[in-house]
C-alpha cells in the first residue's frame, strides 16, 4: 500500500538546513512497530504521521526511533508545510490534535516563503535539577553551568541548562551512562535529554544557540528541537534572562544545518500562557512511502 509522503527540512531558509523529517500522510492504519521502523530507517530524529481528528483539522503522531512522543516542534512545522504543499490546507489558520493537547498553527506569509507560526501549550515547570548530576551528562563542569538546570515542558519537558558561553558547548560529549543515570534519579517524569543553551547566537541579531545530545537509538545529536527551543524561552523569561519575551533561536550550524526560530513568550513571566515558535522550511522530496 502507498501512503504519500513528504521529507521537509524544518526551521531552514534554504534546502538541506535546518532538521529534516518525514510525513506521512493518511497513515492511521499504521502500527506502532512500523511507525518506528520507518523512523530508523530514514535515520531522522522523528517522523510523523498524519491521520483524520475530530478535535481539530489534523491529528499528528510523533515518532522518535526509540517510540512515540506527544509533541515536537520541527515535525509541526514540517508536518504544516506537507499540508500546504499537498494542497490539503489552504494557508489558513489551523489546528492540529498531538499527545499535548491542540496545537493553534498560523501561517506567516509575509516574507514571501510560508512561515509556520505554532502556539505550544503554557509551560510546566518541574522539579530543578542539580548541577553537577546534569553537568555529568554533557562532560562539563557543574560550574559551566550559570543558572540551575530545571525540567520545562511546553508540551514535552527537557532539562534546560544554559552555560556560560559557546566554548562549553563546543567541549561537550554525551555521557550516556550518566544521563541515565540522571533520568533515574529524577523518575517519575519522563524528560529527555538535557538541552544546553548559551546566551549568543551564531548569526548576528541571534539571541540564543543550543545543542541537544541524544541517546541511542536515536542519532547521536538533533539540528534543531523546537519543542525544547520553546521551553528554553519560557525559562529564560521566566528567570529574568532575557529582558524581552521575544529572541531568535538557533541550533545545529556546527552540524552543516543551520537552523533559526522567532520565539515570543506569551504573558507574564510569572504567568506565561503559551509559547510562540515560529520557522520557515522547505519541502525537499514527495513521493510514496510503500508498505
Amino acid at each position: 500500500m502507498g501512503y504519500v509522503t513528504d521529507w521537509v527540512d524544518a526551521f531552514a531558509s534554504e534546502p538541506l538546513a535546518g532538521n529534516g523529517c518525514a510525513v506521512v500522510h493518511d497513515a492511521g492504519n499504521l502500527t506502532d512497530e512500523i511507525c518506528i521502523k520507518f523512523v530508523r530507517e530514514t535515520s531522522l530524529s522523528e517522523c510523523t504521521f498524519l491521520e483524520p481528528s475530530k478535535k481539530a483539522d489534523v491529528k499528528v503522531r510523533y515518532f522518535l526511533a526509540s517510540g512515540e512522543i506527544p509533541f515536537a516542534g520541527h515535525p509541526t512545522v514540517a508536518t504544516v508545510l506537507s499540508l500546504l504543499h499537498q494542497g490539503k490546507i489552504a494557508g489558513g489558520p489551523l489546528t492540529l490534535e498531538t499527545g499535548a493537547g491542540i496545537i493553534p498553527i498560523r501561517i506567516d506569509h509575509s516574507s514571501g516563503k510560508p512561515k509556520v507560526v505554532m502556539t505550544q501549550i503554557a509551560p510546566e515547570f518541574g522539579p530543578v535539577l542539580d548541577p553537577k548530576t546534569i553537568a555529568d551528562c554533557g562532560s562539563i563542569e557543574p560550574t559551566d553551568i550559570i543558572s540551575p538546570p530545571q525540567i520545562v515542558s511546553t508540551g514535552i519537558p527537557f532539562c534546560i541548562s544554559v552555560v556560560k558561553d559557546q566554548s562549553v558547548l563546543h567541549k561537550l560529549k554525551a555521557n550516556p551512562q550518566a544521563t541515565e543515570i540522571a533520568k533515574e534519579k529524577y523518575s517519575p517524569t519522563d524528560w529527555m535529554e538535557p538541552f544546553w543553551v548559551s546566551l549568543q547566537g551564531i548569526s548576528h541579531g541571534a539571541d540564543t544557540f543550543s545543542r541537544l545530545l541524544m541517546l541511542p537509538p536515536n542519532p547521536a545529536e538533533d539540528p534543531f528541537t523546537g519543542s525544547a527551543t520553546g521551553a528554553m524561552a519560557a525559562y529564560l523569561w521566566h528567570h529574568g534572562l532575557i529582558k524581552k519575551p521575544s529572541l531568535i533561536a538557533e541550533q545545529g550550524h556546527w552540524m552543516d544545518r543551520p537552523g533559526q526560530a522567532h520565539v515570543t513568550v506569551l504573558g507574564p513571566a510569572e504567568a506565561i500562557t503559551g509559547v510562540e515558535v515560529a520557522g520557515s522550511g522547505h519541502v525537499l522530496m514527495s513521493g510514496q512511502l510503500l508498505l
